[in-house]
């Protein structure tokens, strides 16, 4: 596999992770958090180097469905963010303790409602390279041949994903979450790490699976007429 390809795979990887332990506040608690969101900061800015020349393509060549929507995902996914790593710095305790602002609650308030729809469109945007990446796994492990047990036990496992992403997004009430911010009801109390990070997960392959299928079924849809 090409070096640079691989780089840019685990880097992804890496900031996956990491989003997911910020996301963890309540778990991690406040030293973690800002410690981590620092090191995922870094990382989406090595990420956007790495990935300079597609800022240079938006306005070249034709535009189909998939590429409008990848455009507007990614620079979704870039202002959001921005504005968690800007309002991170005026609440922050531990590691930009000199920014003091004296009613916080409006900086609050943004740095949170960001922080989950950058994670929506995070999970978006990987769902709409997953055919990239499952390539690049193949490669990797060396599988090139088709399964058909294979394909149909990923498929429901897909399944599976979906319907406990959107139990677990109605139990968290995500929704909720994207649109107002309610620091008195946004956490489980005395919830374990591995709960946490088994519907987290579940939510964000809702997302990845709900895109990746999208994608093939405009495709599919493309290719009758």
């Amino acid at each position: 596999m090409n070096r640079n390809i691989l780089i840019r795979l685990v880097i992804d990887f890496v900031m996956t992770v990491l989003m997911l332990v910020v996301m963890a506040y309540h778990v991690t608690g406040n030293n973690l958090h800002e410690l981590v969101g620092v090191v995922l900061f870094v990382l989406f800015i090595v990420h956007n180097i790495l990935n300079r020349r597609w800022y240079k393509t938006i306005i070249k060549g034709k535009y189909n469905v998939r590429r409008i929507l990848k455009i507007v995902v990614n620079l979704l996914f870039l202002i959001s963010m921005v504005m968690v790593m800007i309002s991170s710095v005026p609440i922050s305790h531990d590691i930009f303790p000199y920014f003091p602002v004296n009613n916080d609650m409006i900086v609050r308030k943004i740095h949170v409602l960001t922080a989950y729809w950058g994670f929506i469109f995070m999970a978006v945007h990987i769902g709409l390279s997953w055919g990239t990446i499952i390539n690049a796994v193949r490669k990797m492990t060396g599988i090139t041949g088709m399964s058909r047990i294979r394909t149909i036990a990923l498929r429901v496992l897909a399944v599976l994903i979906v319907v406990y992403g959107v139990h677990t997004s109605v139990e968290r009430n995500l929704g909720s979450k994207l649109i107002i911010y309610d620091p008195f009801g946004s956490f489980i109390l005395e919830e374990s790490t591995m709960g946490f990070l088994i519907d987290y997960l579940s939510i964000m392959g809702l997302y990845i699976c709900g895109t990746h299928y999208a994608l093939k079924f405009v495709r599919s849809e493309g290719g009758k007429d």
